[in-house]
């Protein structure tokens, strides 16, 4: 059965506005609408949206989803959304060692403040240093 926008929201666990956006840039595309103007999403719809959410949810930008759907080439093959997946799970380790690099660091440089209640502290002083 279709769904109105509040519905299928509340069903996908989504807010309103995330629906619209996606409408917005096209990767989902325009709903049916009842005579009285209200837009109804049909199972295609609902099942599409969830294959957005879920791609998003493991960091896929939105042009990465947007190949995954093929909707400016057509369906891709399962090599094409391999490579595509491949890279981002590089892009994901590479943040990830960026931010184990920047939590080593910043244990570091916290390590010499003392948390005492004084303006003095060791920790603002290391970032205004001349490294």
């Amino acid at each position: 059965a279709a769904l109105k926008r509040a519905e299928l929201a509340g069903r996908l666990g989504c807010n309103l506005e995330t629906i619209r956006y996606y409408e917005k840039i096209e990767l989902l595309p325009e709903p049916a609408r009842t005579a009285s103007g209200h837009r109804l999403y049909s199972n295609e719809d609902q099942v599409r949206l969830r294959f957005i959410l879920r791609a998003r949810s493991l960091g896929f930008s939105v042009e990465d989803v947007r190949s995954l759907l093929g909707i400016n080439d057509g369906r891709p093959s399962c090599a094409e959304v391999r490579a595509l997946a491949e890279a981002h799970r590089g892009d994901i380790r590479k943040r990830i060692a960026d931010l184990k690099q920047m939590d080593r660091r910043l244990g570091e440089i916290m390590a010499g403040c003392t948390g005492a209640e004084t303006p003095d502290c060791a920790l603002t002083d290391k970032l205004f240093e001349d490294s």
